[in-house]
């Protein structure tokens, strides 16, 4: 079975457009797990604009299921972030996704490069395996990338998943859905678990995992919209039978 790691930088971004705490980042991880959910993904960014370093602290005392620490190893300490290689070595995740994201890009939207960046990468992943993390790359799915992300000691990829989310739209997606399962394939022959992620959603999601092999996909964007369809109709109803009494 795929396993399910919930995305919750999205319940942090509409918390930081007040200052009165709600709603809660635990509190939604919580029902998360409750729910049945694997595990906990957060991707905590220099700018802070969603999830903050005190989130993933207070995410990394409470959480008893997987928790994927997302981000960029280069990024340093700006103004309170105090770098990301800072914030993983004290929380100590079960797995850390190296993401090759820059600070004024809106989301993660390409992978590793690794003939660039191999060489630079490489010693970190050795450190973060030190700690007993695993390491998972974000990384397109181009085979001869792949190959580096085994060469610099990865023990997983996450397969960026938009292109394939993009032609499930446009009602084509047979020709990207091979592209990602001969990935797979070699990351596999490499030794290599797979992970995906990146707008998969309950449409696209069901197809995607036809490939085999994924061990785990991280949601959370399309699933906190979702929620609002799905979860805002019983909300009202709560409130309604509260002024009715």
């Amino acid at each position: 079975m795929t396993l399910l790691s919930v995305n919750v930088n999205k319940v942090a971004l509409v918390r930081n457009s007040r200052d009165i705490g709600i709603p809660s980042v635990t509190e939604a991880a919580r029902i998360c797990v409750d729910a049945g959910a694997h595990g906990i993904t957060v991707h905590p960014r220099p700018d802070m604009r969603h999830i903050r370093p005190s989130d993933v602290y207070e995410l990394g005392e409470m959480l008893t299921v997987e928790f994927n620490i997302e981000g960029n190893p280069f990024a340093g300490p700006v103004g309170d972030y105090p770098g990301f290689m800072t914030i993983v070595r004290k929380v100590r995740p079960a797995q850390c996704t190296l993401v090759p994201d820059t600070p004024g890009q809106l989301t993660s939207d390409h992978g590793w490069d690794l003939a660039k960046d191999g060489q630079r990468v490489g010693p970190l992943v050795s450190q973060l395996k030190e700690l007993g993390i695993r390491v998972s790359m974000f990384m397109d799915p181009d085979p001869a990338q792949i190959e580096r992300a085994s060469q610099v000691g990865a023990d997983r990829i996450e397969l960026y998943t938009e292109p394939y989310a993009r032609a499930h739209e446009q009602g084509r997606p047979d020709e990207q859905l091979a592209r990602y399962a001969a990935a797979a394939n070699t990351a596999q022959q490499l030794g290599l678990g797979v992970n995906a992620g990146h707008d998969l959603n309950l449409d696209n999601l069901g197809k995607f995992i036809t490939i085999g092999g994924i061990l785990e996909v991280s949601i959370g964007h399309a699933l906190i919209c979702e929620a609002l369809k799905e979860g805002l109709g019983r909300t009202v109803k709560q409130y309604l039978k509260i002024l009715r009494a």
